[in-house]
């Protein structure tokens, strides 16, 4: 069993260190977890959910020395990212280069909107704005920089109702995965924890299952996460992840070339 994507407590928004989430993952059986708090901005933009770039040596020390105590458990160090132009430098050239991270990962929480940045969570209420999510996270994958995706389907959580937007953007997302060869999460804690009601009933916020019908028109991969946020919950939702992927007949991504870096 593999994870790729899991956060320690200096997001602030979430519990445990390092050496826990090793602890939970050699206890459930897991040969591989990757490491991928969300990354410290140059600037300290959105400290509310990451850390400060002070603390960057402090994390990659946490990873190094884990890495020596687990020797059973092959544990990746990597970040979750926003990506904007003015951090390229900083992803490529500090953590890629100077920290040696062994991969990145898009999560696109903000998007730019008529000149300021809004909440991928929670902003995407029209069309026009979820053309603006869309045509950012769409900008984001086409740097190059990344291994995978996170959640892509995010605007999920605020935009309600499945409609002919919803279609395009999604249509729009899943052509650039294809084109770039870049795999689309599915992720764990957006179906166990994410819900929301829309005017067709309660239903899961992420992973939304039209985008991932959808997904079966193009030739994609899917990697399924946890995003866990607490090291007990590092398991969470890979199963069903894996079942709804298989049911759709989606393909698995083979991430075997992250831990040869």
């Amino acid at each position: 069993m593999r994870n790729y994507h899991t956060h320690t407590f200096r997001c602030n928004h979430a519990e445990g260190d390092v050496s826990d989430y090793a602890e939970a993952a050699v206890a459930k059986g897991f040969t591989l977890v990757g490491i991928s708090d969300h990354t410290p901005l140059p600037d300290n933009r959105w400290l509310f959910m990451r850390m400060g770039v002070s603390a960057l040596p402090a994390y990659v020390r946490a990873i190094e020395e884990a890495q020596v105590q687990y020797p059973e458990l092959v544990i990746l160090k990597s970040a979750e990212c926003e990506w904007a132009k003015e951090y390229n430098d900083f992803f490529a050239e500090v953590l890629l280069g100077e920290y040696g991270f062994d991969y990145l990962i898009l999560g696109c929480h903000f998007f730019l909107y008529q000149g300021g940045w809004l909440s991928s969570h929670v902003d995407i209420t029209s069309p026009k704005r979820l053309v603006a999510y869309t045509d950012f996270l769409v900008e984001s994958m086409q740097s190059g920089l990344f291994s995978f995706v996170a959640h892509p389907d995010l605007f999920g959580l605020s935009y309600l109702d499945w409609d002919e937007n919803t279609a395009a953007a999604s249509k729009d997302i899943l052509r650039a995965a294809e084109e770039l060869k870049l795999p689309l999460e599915m992720n764990g804690y957006g179906l166990v924890d994410r819900r929301v009601r829309s005017k067709d009933g309660e239903r899961t916020a992420y992973p939304w299952l039209p985008f991932w019908q959808l997904a079966r028109d193009y030739d994609v991969q899917v990697v399924v996460n946890s995003d866990a946020h607490a090291p007990e919950r590092i398991d969470q939702g890979l199963q069903e992840g894996v079942e709804m992927a298989k049911n759709l007949g989606l393909q698995l991504a083979n991430l075997d070339h992250l831990a040869r870096r």
